[in-house]
Parts: structure tokens; C-alpha cells; sequence
């Protein structure tokens, strides 16, 4: 049995109207799920706002409402709690009704363009390995140590992630990995939960359809380190230019991480081949699994991160050995003929730009380099552009093609990526709308010792077209294909 004013600790409260000694059911933000008894909290989305729906969520059974705004109608018997920020409010208020879980374990949350979901799926890999108990919230999915759930978002709602953490508490778990996204920061969906760590891997161009600067972006990111508490730490890339501001006014250790810059977390790629990487780390050799130099960086996140929580460095180092990539991130396969098809999640021009890189730094020039890109509608315009010049002054050949049009016209999306591509590439470059079609005509290009990039959806198994998912794994499908060939 939960009393309503026992899950308003912390909650900026502005006005009460009502009793707060209720007995109550559960949260919600979603009007179509409120039944008898329940909290109502009104959230202004961007699609929707929840103050509309108060009356529809009261003639459900809410028996509270939370909203930043009081209706012109107040119905007697139901309590009315009026907030500054309902997103903040819905975070406190759903950290208080699980039971506050973030503070029973070490959480570190890990933000920045690229990088999280390999950062935060390696150290739930490599602390399984080391024997603990861990849980992971990511992109790709949520483990509550062995169980997995299926993931909707980089940072869930405030609801989801303290309903996981109560779930890793009841079985144990010590550490918990977080992705962070800027859009959950914004949204206030970190509010009210304890961090051990926080790291920040890099910042460049994405999600400027949300945010309207890229200095609103920086920003956002920034205030997740602001919020960390002196017991925490801030593990920063300091060859990222952005990377010392993330560290200018938090309270928590500070600690850096580079390739290039003096930091307290240091490495040097000694050797980079497809079959992984020789990395000194602070004066240790290791080799691992993983390639290029975008992982050079997320390995050495990594290393910071664990010696932090109190691992053995000797011990980090040969845990690091033996981790495997993650999925859809610079996941490769080698045909019969002899052809490497590499599936990567880079869907921004910093991250295109990284395995492009990686490819052309490991491979000799007797291999064609086929690149197949899209990108995503409803979402950043600028970028498009900027993608199809990188893929297109990158590669032999490049195939223009659909990621997740959403709702927008493929064929506009594929017209405003070829903007970008100079005069003297437009020879080597095709569009295909049909993106299966894509990938087939790259493994008809290709021939042996040739190598495709699949760019894009990485780890995603759906097409998003007007609204509806298909079943789409560009790994399943480029391995079908190349088999086809072989026959």
C-alpha cells in the first residue's frame, strides 16, 4: 500500500489541492492506461500535451492529477498537484514509488554522440565477465542481469528505467550501465536517480531537428555532468573539443581520457588490422577484438570507467581482451568469395566518417570500398548533405538508398542527401530507393577481397515506412545475398 504524499519527496511542488494521506495505485503519463486509483501526470510532449487529456484520465479512475497548469474544472475527490515541470516531477515521483532502486547499486550513465551503446553494452559485458551481477539499459536492449527485454528508446521514460533498476535490486545487481541521451536529458528523465559515473564519449552533428543549436545540444549534455554528485565521476574525452566544458561546473571527480592529449587515462593504437587492434593503455599492451580508432576511444572509456568502480587495471586489461563488438557496430562478415561486408550503426556524419576511416586505414587500395547510406526521415535535414559527400569522397562507390523514411517520401530524402555529392563522384554513385535492392546491387558490384559498408540502421531489425515496421536486418539480409551468390 503506497500514501500519496510518501512519493512526493523532492517533487517541486507549487500548489496542493486535495488530501495527500490517499492511498494510490500506480503512475501514468499515457491517459489510455489510467485505471482505478491511479496518478495522472500531465506531460507536455512534442506530438501531444497531457494537460489535455486530464478529464479522459479522471473518467478512467485517477484519483490524483500532477500538472503544471490546474484546470478550469476541479472535481471533488480527486487531488490536484500543480508542478513547475511535470517531466522532473514524473521523475522523482516514479524514483520514490519504486523505492528509490538507482541508490541500492552503482549506476554510471554514458552520453555523447557516438559511442554510447558500444560503451555501455562492453562494460555490461566485461563486469559479467569480471563475475558481478549487472544490468544494462541501451539502445539495443535492457538486462536485468540474465533476462532480456526488448528496448523502445536510447533513455527510456522516467517509469521504465526506475521499474528496471527495482527489478535489478530484487535480484541482486551491483552495477548498471545507462546510455543518456540528449533528448532524456532534456526531458528530465535522469531526474531523481543516483549516479556513480557519468562519461562523455564525443559531440557532433545530430538531433538538431530536436535541438534548435548545436550550443542547445552541447548544453543539454553538459547538464548531466552539472547534476552528478560529489561522490560520483566524470570520466571526459579531452581530444574532443567539447570535452573539458562537460567538466566546468560538476561536482563529481574529474578524469580524462585520449589518444592524443595528456590525460589520466592515456592509450596509443600500435596496431589496427581487421582482426582488431594492439592498444598501449597506460603503459600496458593489450590486444583486442574490436577495430579502428572510434573504439580505440570506447575501449579506453571503458578501462577508465571500470578501474574507477574498483576493478584491478591488470585484471580490466585482460577482461578488455576478451570482449566481442556489439551488435550492428562495425559487425563484419567474409563471404566464400572473399567479399567483407561490415554492418555499422553510423547514422551521423562524425560516425560515417569514423568507419570510413577505419576501413580505408586497414584496407590496401586493391579493394573496392562499396558504401550503401541513407538516412532517416523526420529527423535532421542538414545532415544529409554532409553524409552523401563524406560516403561519396570516401569510397569507389556508393549506394544512395532508404534508412527509416517514416513518413516522409523516400525519394525526397535520397534527392537532398545527392546535394551533397561533387561534381567529380557522381560517376560512382547510384540511387536506389528500395534499400534490400541496395544491398543486393553492392553484392553484385563487389568481387573478391572487395569490401561493403552497410551504413545506417545497424543493429536494427525494422524498416519504419509511413508509420508501419518491416522486418529489416541488413546483416540477415546481406548474408543471404552473399550466399546467393556463392550458389
Amino acid at each position: 500500500m503506497i500514501i500519496l504524499k510518501d512519493i512526493l519527496y523532492k517533487v517541486a511542488i507549487e500548489v496542493v489541492k486535495g488530501s495527500t494521506e490517499m492511498t494510490i495505485g500506480k503512475i501514468e503519463f499515457d491517459s489510455r492506461k489510467v485505471l482505478e486509483n491511479d496518478v495522472f501526470v500531465a506531460i507536455r510532449g512534442t506530438v501531444s500535451n497531457g494537460h489535455d487529456f486530464i478529464e479522459k484520465a479522471i473518467n478512467s479512475g485517477a484519483t490524483v492529477v500532477v500538472c503544471d497548469t490546474l484546470p478550469e474544472i476541479i472535481v471533488t475527490g480527486v487531488t490536484y498537484i500543480q508542478v513547475k515541470d511535470t517531466n522532473a516531477a514524473l521523475a522523482f515521483l516514479a524514483a520514490n514509488y519504486y523505492g528509490n532502486p538507482s541508490q541500492n547499486l552503482k549506476l554510471v550513465g554514458i552520453t555523447g554522440t557516438n559511442g554510447k551503446t558500444t560503451i555501455a553494452s562492453l562494460l555490461f559485458q566485461l563486469f559479467k565477465k569480471a563475475g558481478y551481477k549487472v544490468g544494462l539499459l541501451s539502445t539495443v536492449k535492457i538486462m536485468v542481469d540474465d533476462t532480456e527485454y526488448k528496448a523502445t528508446h536510447t533513455t527510456p521514460d522516467s517509469l521504465t528505467i526506475n521499474y528496471y533498476l527495482a527489478e535489478m535490486n530484487a535480484v541482486g545487481v551491483e552495477y548498471c550501465f545507462m546510455e543518456v541521451s540528449s533528448h532524456g536529458i532534456h526531458q528530465k528523465r535522469a531526474e531523481g536517480l543516483h549516479f556513480a559515473g557519468g562519461v562523455f564519449t564525443n559531440l557532433s552533428h545530430d538531433h538538431l531537428d530536436y535541438h534548435p543549436t548545436f550550443a542547445e545540444y552541447r548544453d543539454v549534455k553538459k547538464s548531466f555532468f552539472d547534476h552528478l554528485p560529489k561522490t560520483a565521476f566524470a570520466l571526459t574525452n579531452i581530444d574532443d573539443k567539447n570535452g573539458l566544458v562537460m567538466l566546468q561546473n560538476t561536482y563529481a571527480k574529474k578524469l580524462t581520457y585520449a589518444l592524443k592529449s595528456y590525460a589520466d587515462y592515456k592509450a596509443q593504437i600500435l596496431e589496427n588490422q581487421l582482426s582488431g587492434l594492439l592498444l598501449k593503455i597506460n603503459e600496458n599492451e593489450v590486444w583486442v577484438r574490436l577495430i579502428g580508432t572510434f573504439n580505440a576511444y570506447n575501449l579506453l572509456a571503458i578501462f577508465g570507467t571500470a578501474v574507477e568502480l574498483g576493478l584491478d587495471k591488470l585484471e580490466v586489461l585482460r577482461l578488455l581482451s576478451e570482449l566481442e563488438s556489439v551488435s550492428g557496430r562495425f559487425q563484419f562478415i567474409v563471404s566464400n568469395q572473399k567479399i567483407t561486408a561490415i554492418v555499422d550503426y553510423a547514422h551521423t556524419p562524425d560516425a560515417l566518417e569514423n568507419v570510413l576511416s577505419t576501413i580505408n586505414d586497414i584496407r590496401s587500395n586493391n579493394e573496392k570500398l562499396i558504401t550503401v547510406v541513407g538516412c532517416g526521415g523526420d529527423r535532421d535535414k542538414a545532415k544529409r548533405p554532409i553524409m552523401a559527400n563524406i560516403a561519396t569522397s570516401m569510397s569507389n562507390q556508393v549506394i544512395i538508398t532508404s534508412d527509416n523514411p517514416r513518413t516522409e517520401d523516400p525519394i525526397d530524402i535520397i534527392a537532398d542527401m545527392e546535394k551533397g555529392v561533387e561534381p567529380q563522384n557522381h560517376k560512382k554513385t547510384l540511387s536506389i530507393v528500395d534499400r534490400k535492392q541496395a544491398i543486393k546491387t553492392a553484392c553484385q558490384l563487389a568481387g573478391p577481397n572487395d569490401i561493403i559498408l552497410i551504413a545506417g540502421k545497424g543493429h536494427e531489425t525494422y524498416q519504419e515506412i509511413q508509420g508501419v515496421r518491416h522486418d529489416f536486418d541488413d546483416m540477415k539480409i546481406v548474408k543471404e545475398l552473399l550466399e546467393q551468390l556463392n550458389k
